[in-house]
């Protein structure tokens, strides 16, 4: 059985940070969005969220879209999904709906996708002018485009966890993280060892985020808590006809820099003012000043998480010796820093 959806001008594929913030700004530059998301509905879980750093492109971003918060922290945790989802009109997400495939139209005018209701067994077709990917890492529809793009494993993987202390703040564990840590609650700690580090911030509700970083070859067989580091060689496009890629579906990068969710937003915000500058009927000139804008900084900003990944777990390198925290100098540890990234407190013209 198959039903015939209106047409839409943008069809987004994946409901993630990148999906919910690629429809908040095509909305914003005029356009209607729909959102094909296979999770059954929006993330309605632990109120903590996830530990996201924003940097301040993103904040002031994130500003526009909830005006009654004070953002100013450089680093700071909130459930950011939810705060975007809330902005947008209920009836254009389609939950529980899993991505099928997609094809062009002859004239490369319209986009036709397709997609399975996961309660009904229903396929849909939905009709539009765009394809957006939004489907992660291993993005189908990126294969289809670029099926000799592998994602690369870094030789590290990491446990990770959370620990609820809001029974036992006064334990003498947390005792003594807290005097380990005195700035916990305003900031990300790591504490580095040769072939290893660790990571540690303070969520929300009395709770620690914690993730432990092993040098070890690829496990055959995921355990929980343990979380593969995979990132991926920088593309040298990022959009094809109809069809443009978006956060980790154009640039898997690995977690040291804290730029996933950053990419995301700024992917979002700058095809949202690309598509809304030089409008529907100039569809191409607008994917490749997206292009031309984003590409130069996210390459650069996946090779450099690389490189400092390597760094710290002391992994080999052709033009340094291994990383040794026990004996490096502090101008070594420079590059460790958050604000050695590329393109750190860059805001495209695009979106001055």
């Amino acid at each position: 059985m198959r039903e015939r959806m209106r047409k839409p001008k943008a069809i987004i594929v994946g409901g993630s940070i990148a999906g919910i913030s690629c429809a908040k700004a095509l909305i914003l530059a005029g356009g209607d969005v729909v959102v094909i998301e296979k999770t059954c509905g929006p993330p309605t879980g632990n109120p903590t969220g996830a530990g996201i750093a924003l940097h301040p492109l993103s904040q002031k971003i994130n500003r526009a879209v909830d005006q009654e918060k004070n953002i100013c922290a450089d680093f700071f945790f909130i459930f950011l999904h939810g705060l975007i989802y809330n902005t947008l009109p209920v009836e254009i997400v389609f939950w529980g709906h899993l991505y099928l495939t997609f094809c062009i139209s002859h004239n490369k005018s319209t986009v036709n996708v397709k997609a399975k209701n996961l309660r009904t067994d229903v396929i849909i077709d939905v009709v539009g002018d765009l394809l957006v990917a939004a489907d992660g890492s291993r993005s189908s529809v990126r294969r289809t485009f670029l099926p000799d793009s592998k994602l690369r494993y870094t030789c590290y993987y990491a446990w990770s966890g959370v620990f609820d202390f809001s029974e036992s703040e006064n334990s003498e564990t947390i005792q003594g993280i807290r005097k380990a840590y005195p700035t916990l609650g305003n900031g990300v700690h790591t504490d580095l060892a040769p072939g290893t580090h660790i990571v540690l911030y303070e969520l929300m509700y009395k709770r620690l985020n914690w993730i432990w970083y092993i040098s070890q070859p690829e496990p055959e067989l995921k355990e929980p808590f343990l979380n593969l580091i995979y990132d991926c060689d920088p593309l040298t496009q990022v959009y094809c006809d109809n069809v443009v890629f978006i956060r980790d579906a154009a640039h898997p990068i690995t977690p040291h820099c804290a730029r996933s969710t950053n990419m995301a937003i700024a992917d979002a915000a700058v095809l949202g003012k690309c598509l809304e500058k030089l409008g529907e009927e100039n569809l191409h000139s607008a994917l490749e000043e997206y292009q031309s804008v984003r590409l130069p900084v996210t390459t650069k900003q996946v090779l450099h998480s690389r490189r400092v990944g390597q760094i710290k777990l002391g992994l080999p390198l052709p033009d340094r010796v291994p990383f040794d925290p026990k004996t490096t100098s502090p101008e070594d540890c420079e590059i460790l820093k958050q604000r050695s990234l590329p393109f750190f407190d860059d805001v495209p013209a695009t979106l001055e």
